[in-house]
């Protein structure tokens, strides 16, 4: 009726028409998107399992990461569709199959990152099976399988933290109580003007993600006094740490801080070049290994719980993250030269380094033969006319050809070779946070034709699953409680084509979620 009065020319449109119409849309964004990707030589995917609660079935998310022709690093949602149980690791891999066939990209296809469910783990081997006896996995198939490294990250603090599961609920517990009532809200606002306090915010962890947990105790130990006179002046408040919890609390922030920083880096939203990683990794294992003999028995035994996962996991030496440091011009051969030694045993460190440079010249000439170096014709003559009949011009285009095939026959060294020898880059400014490693490469690709070629793929890996968890979050938005009949088919073509329009215009979509369980920031009231 509304409608109808300030425009009296608007007709209504029933759902079905707007099914259609979107429909419509996501089938012409697809076909675009596909001209794409048949312009793309390799692709990099991360896949992940999500479950719809409104709905009560899961969806298998699938995301394709790969350097544009104008050297960008690109991702595009390919998938978001419905796997029914028992979703083995069978089941997760025939359904990625259907997806790369329908994309027409089943031999592009080099690695596939995922988190550690043993799922992924038997899904990952039935891939690598299938692809191997087609021929198409570079290396063997040594690097197709990355591990997805803000899991394992989250499994190391989460293993670390099982000995101050006590403290962290009575701060929990704390937050959530002021939280409770606006009374008390202000009343402890009252009291942290008594001490002068700036600061004005609390925040309540979500407690699946321990970096929520990191802001709820960084943010709680600015009112570590203010808490203690709230529980002498408030009867009702027994979840009040003690003084030797806030010790213990500030030894935990200085740890957890090594891994949050970590997580933001190789987690950010404009998600990162895997050069980056294996100096984070380094710095994780240098602050682990600065405490492991600390004489406090607190943070010894926390820090033997976390040493212990990351030995399990990056124990061996991780070829993508490393390979990834050596394709940095600012560092090359020096960034294994200065991390090895920490992160392995003085016997593994040379042996490791050899293996990531022979996997470097292993994957260098097998991109040799896939982009053969271009076909000098020896009977051009010096206006480049290839079939020349004047006698005096066929003598010298003899001697030409006798010139340049003594000249191929000379040995050559590789672009590897060359690439080593240069001097490390030195940005101007001493910003590196500002470096565009992909730019740089794009700038060379003619004097490294081929090995250009092969650090936009590895620059591409993504090193966690970070892309496609965070089209969960649209998911959540698309299946709320009012929109839980939608069919799945209808929920894919939704959450690709926000994707590809929001890819293809260059819209950001925002960091807000309307899911559960997100940490909840807490402003203090002004008294």
């Amino acid at each position: 009726m509304m409608l109808k009065r300030g425009i009296p020319q608007w007709t209504s449109v029933s759902r079905q028409t707007i099914k259609t119409d979107a429909f419509k849309v996501y089938e012409v964004e697809k076909k675009k998107l596909k001209d794409t990707l048949k312009k793309v030589d390799r692709i990099s995917l991360t896949t992940d399992l999500w479950r719809a609660r409104p709905q009560k079935i899961e969806y298998m998310v699938l995301t394709g990461h790969f350097v544009d022709r104008d050297w960008k690093l690109q991702k595009r949602v390919l998938s978001f569709v419905h796997i029914p149980p028992p979703r083995k690791g069978k089941d997760i891999a025939n359904c990625i199959f259907r997806c790369l066939k329908e994309w027409e990209i089943e031999n592009k296809v080099f690695t596939v990152s995922v988190d550690n469910a043993s799922a992924n783990d038997s899904c990952i081997q039935i891939m690598k099976d299938t692809f191997s006896l087609t021929k198409r996995l570079v290396c063997g198939g040594k690097l197709f399988h990355v591990r997805c490294c803000a899991h394992i990250i989250n499994i190391m603090v989460q293993h670390g933290l099982k000995q101050v599961k006590t403290i962290i609920k009575n701060v929990h517990d704390s937050v959530e109580y002021l939280n409770g009532s606006k009374a008390r809200l202000k009343k402890f606002a009252e009291l942290v003007q008594q001490f002068n306090l700036k600061e004005r915010r609390l925040v309540l962890e979500c407690k699946t993600r321990w970096n929520s947990t990191y802001d709820m105790l960084a943010c709680a130990i600015k009112f570590k006094e203010v808490f203690s006179r709230l529980a002498l002046e408030d009867n009702d408040y027994v979840y009040c740490p003690s003084a030797d919890d806030w010790i213990k609390i500030e030894k935990l922030i200085k740890i957890l801080k090594v891994f949050y920083c970590t997580t933001n880096i190789i987690s950010g939203s404009e998600y990162p070049t895997s050069n980056l990683f294996l100096s984070e990794v380094y710095y994780i294992k240098k602050m682990l290994d600065s405490n492991a003999d600390s004489p406090d028995v607190f943070v010894k035994d926390m820090v033997k719980n976390m040493k212990e996962r990351f030995d399990k996991y990056w124990g061996e030496c991780n070829l993508i993250m490393a390979l990834g440091g050596l394709l940095d011009p600012r560092v090359k051969m020096k960034v294994v030269e200065i991390t090895f030694p920490t992160m392995f045993a003085s016997d593994k460190v040379r042996e490791n380094i050899n293996k990531v440079k022979d996997t470097l010249i292993e994957l260098y000439d097998e991109y040799l033969n896939i982009y053969p170096p271009l076909v000098e014709e020896f009977g051009e003559c010096g206006n480049g006319t290839s079939n020349v009949e004047e006698d005096d011009l066929y003598a010298m285009s003899r001697i030409i050809q006798v010139v340049r095939i003594g000249e191929t026959s000379q040995p050559k060294k590789s672009e590897v070779e060359l690439y080593f020898e240069e001097e490390t880059f030195v940005v101007e400014g001493n910003s590196p946070n500002k470096f565009d490693v992909l730019q740089w490469w794009k700038e060379r690709s003619s004097k490294y034709r081929i090995l250009s070629k092969l650090a936009a793929d590895i620059l591409a890996v993504p090193i966690t699953t970070v892309a496609s968890e965070a089209t969960f979050s649209a998911g959540s938005r698309v299946i709320d409680s009012y929109r839980a009949s939608l069919l799945p088919e209808t929920v894919q073509m939704l959450i690709c084509v926000g994707d590809w329009c929001r890819s293809r215009y260059g819209v950001q979509r925002k960091n807000k979620s309307i899911e559960e369980d997100e940490p909840k920031e807490i402003i203090l009231p002004i008294p």
